[in-house]
């Protein structure tokens, strides 16, 4: 095909949609299911209204094959244990028994089942299930879920490709399951995975699919040749079968790097490559290889994770450059829109000239659009949107929002003592003890209590102006106050005031720092029905005036344990925001740092002797592959450096991780010189704890013994035999006793059942410590 017929045959497409409905009415449907109120019937028909929204929506814009399969009630990877029969056995009698409830099981756990690991989609905030395989597993096909959706899309007249997991990225992202040893490696089980693939290929394409996306995200980081050859060995059985569909296998989030020519040799009908997050080095890697001859290209041209508008301009003369690579160029986002909110338009409180500068999954869908119209067209059949953008672009790059002089000037000015405590830590640790006068195996948690209606209906009530700020000040001092007399009476030791005054750990430091534009609707999923709404950090950052100063004090007023202050560090400020695009996100952390520094100083000028300053962004963000990590771990650990670094030895600084694998960053934990660090372990097993001492890391660590994203309650010896594991790999006088996150998303009665028996653990294993 020439590059005229190329553009000519250009078409439009995504490769998954926001799921939760404009107004979140997944998320209600699903916890009225699990709360009793809303039946098994009634949830499935809430999902598919849905699925058909989205599917019409996608349609009337004007995208020309739409995705299915990539709706989940919960998380897409367990969707993909669900197809391939991969029920851990723990599991297998609830999921007989009812399937529904034997998938929520999987996820959230019941009182006496653990749910599987939870950790995070690559460097996003998206959190998955992590499949437990094992040398016995047996894979079984039920495709019921891929071909029903297929199903509902066909039958309103629309052209839909499936979207599936890969076989490589699935196994690359399981883990041996419990009881097997550490080191079974999942991917030797690629040829008993591969026939239920085919099995699966074969029922979508009996069921009308002509094409079924096949995603590999875990092809663009760095893999040994084992795994390549396992890729190679996969694309080739599944391309060369007969009764199959046409096969594009999709990669996103980077650069694919030595997986490229491997794909591109592979027997299948097309790639789909991410030109949003490296599209030098794919476009380059692209016509090394000498294109993609008499195959179908994807190009995802439009950032798909962050909610900045596109250049049309640029990236149009980018799919030009493509056109004569492949025998067919279609335009779509780098990857599935999942990762931005629904509808800019939406948005009633930004400016109207700021939110020209925004795009959404619905505003991203229009330029997908119209990118497929220019390269089909040409560049006349859409002067009107190229102008229209080039003002869009033109007025964020000259808007006085983007740029404080004084800001800048600061971060200027900052030097390597800057970023650096005054003692090393054993003196500091001496000065600390001494100080806070803590006992054994000290208890705390990691922040946040339970965000009751109560508190919900008062920020309701403040916004809607039915009460003033002095009457939400005294509801939020009523809420602090019976935490702290609730933890003082379940006898932990190291208190915090429960964050009731906070909507979301990023958003609530957002709506107080400059440079950062708060969204009412944009809603975006972080794991099952748990939304966050990320702000967007838009200019240059500062602090104009104390943030949580007032509230910590108060907590502290009312007992006579330490109470923590509680920030969230400057990392987790980027990654939990949609950052700007025109600086080097590095030079952005500093600007955060240097406000947060000034909150952690007023923080202990008022009298609070522990500081923590949560990070558990750090893993999440760390690039994909290995040459780019350096660079982001220097910036990353010095920022948090920077934030808590000018308070005297005595002060205690802790920070807080989870969901993560936390083994990829040892040393860069090491070099944040926090003195306490708090991790999630209990799904794990301990794993973290292992982690830290076989890096030989000398500093007070807390796994966590409690799993606060299932609402099940640990016993006391669950709890105490979790602490006694973490006790094999760190020393009881470094070692603290905490949930593995905070307590917000959970309820009170679950909540105060699982911290005392977490404290009565505590008192058990510290009572055998001192009579050993």
């Amino acid at each position: 095909m020439t590059a005229k017929s190329a553009a000519a045959a250009a078409r439009a497409t995504v490769y998954g949609y926001p799921r939760q409905g404009r107004g979140r009415e997944l998320k209600k449907a699903i916890e009225g299911y699990w709360k009793g109120r809303v039946d098994a019937d009634a949830l499935r028909t809430t999902a598919t209204g849905l699925r058909r929204d989205n599917w019409q929506q996608l349609a009337e814009a004007g995208i020309h094959e739409v995705p299915t399969g990539d709706f989940s009630y919960y998380d897409h990877v367990l969707d993909t244990s669900v197809m391939v029969g991969a029920i851990p056995a723990r599991h297998r009698a609830a999921v007989e028994t009812d399937a529904l409830d034997g998938y929520f099981a999987m996820a959230r756990g019941t009182q006496d089942v653990a749910p599987l690991e939870m950790t995070k989609w690559f460097d996003t905030n998206y959190h998955y299930l992590v499949p437990e395989l094992g040398p016995d597993t047996v894979f079984s096909t039920d495709s019921t879920k891929q071909v029903a959706e297929l199903g509902e899309a066909l039958a309103l007249g629309l052209t839909a490709r499936p979207v599936l997991v890969g076989p490589v990225t699935y196994l690359l992202l399981a883990k041996p399951a419990p009881g097997v040893a550490a080191d079974f490696d999942p991917l030797t089980l690629l040829d008993r995975l591969l026939p239920v693939y085919a099995e699966v290929l074969a029922d979508l394409r009996a069921a009308g699919a002509e094409w079924v996306q096949l995603d590999e995200p875990a092809l663009v980081q760095d893999r040994t040749p084992a795994e390549l050859n396992a890729a190679e060995r996969a694309y080739r059985d599944l391309g060369g079968l007969t009764d199959r569909p046409k096969l594009l296998v999709a990669s996103y989030f980077d650069r694919l790097g030595d997986a490229l020519p491997v794909l591109a040799k592979a027997p299948v009908d097309g790639l789909a490559l991410d030109f949003a997050e490296g599209a030098a080095a794919n476009l380059d890697a692209l016509a090394a290889v000498g294109g993609l001859p008499g195959k179908r290209l994807v190009a995802g041209v439009v950032d798909g994770r962050n909610i900045w508008v596109n250049d049309l301009e640029k990236s149009l003369a980018l799919l030009g450059t493509l056109l004569g690579l492949a025998d067919r160029v279609d335009v779509a986002a780098s990857c599935s829109l999942l990762h931005v909110p629904l509808d800019a338009a939406a948005e009633r409180d930004i400016e109207p000239q700021v939110l020209r500068w925004l795009a959404f999954a619905r505003q991203k869908t229009a330029e997908i659009v119209t990118l497929a119209k220019g390269l089909a067209h040409g560049t006349d059949a859409i002067a009107a949107r190229l102008a229209a953008n080039r003002a869009d672009l033109a007025s964020r790059a000259g808007s006085a929002l983007t740029r404080d002089p004084a800001v800048r000037s600061r971060t200027a000015a900052i030097t390597d003592a800057d970023a650096r405590r005054s003692q090393p830590y054993p003196e500091r640790a001496a000065a600390q003890r001494a100080h806070l006068g803590l006992p054994l195996l000290p208890t705390t948690t990691i922040g946040s209590f339970p965000q009751t209606a109560e508190l919900r209906t008062a920020r309701a009530d403040l916004r809607a102006g039915r009460i003033d700020g002095a009457g939400y000040a005294e509801r939020i001092r009523a809420e602090i106050g019976e935490v702290i007399s609730f933890q003082e009476k379940a006898g932990l030791d190291v208190l915090v005031h429960g964050e009731a005054e906070r909507n979301d750990m990023v958003q609530y430091f957002a709506e107080q720092l400059t440079g950062y534009l708060a969204t009412q609707h944009g809603w975006v999923q972080s794991y099952g029905t748990r939304y966050v709404r990320p702000p967007i950090l838009a200019g240059d950052i500062s602090r104009p005036e104390p943030m949580t100063v007032p509230w910590t004090t108060y907590a502290q007023s009312l007992t006579d344990r330490p109470v923590k202050g509680m920030l969230t560090g400057p990392v987790t400020m980027l990654a939990w925001s949609f950052v700007r695009d025109d600086q080097p996100l590095g030079e952005t952390a500093r600007q955060v740092a240097l406000a947060l520094r000034d909150e952690v100083n007023d923080l202990e000028a008022a009298g609070t002797s522990v500081v923590q300053v949560d990070e558990p962004a750090l893993r999440e963000t760390l690039p994909l592959r290995a040459a780019d990590r350096p660079a982001y771990l220097a910036w990353a650990t010095e920022a948090f450096r920077l934030t808590t670094s000018g308070v005297r030895p005595d002060t205690q600084i802790h920070t807080h991780m989870c969901y993560a694998e936390f083994g990829d960053i040892v040393q860069a934990i090491d070099d944040l010189d926090a003195d306490v660090i708090s991790l999630e372990a209990a799904r794990s097993h301990m794993q973290v704890a292992r982690e830290l001492a076989q890096h030989g890391y000398p500093r007070e660590a807390g796994p966590g013994v409690y799993d606060i994203h299932s609402p099940r309650v640990p016993s006391v010896d669950e709890a105490a035999a979790l602490l006694r594991k973490g006790l094999e790999a760190i020393p009881a006088e470094r070692l603290w006793v905490n949930p593995d996150c905070g307590l917000k998303t959970r309820g009170w009665p679950e909540t105060r059942a699982s911290l005392e028996n977490l404290v009565a653990a505590a008192r058990t294993v510290r009572a055998e410590h001192a009579g050993s």
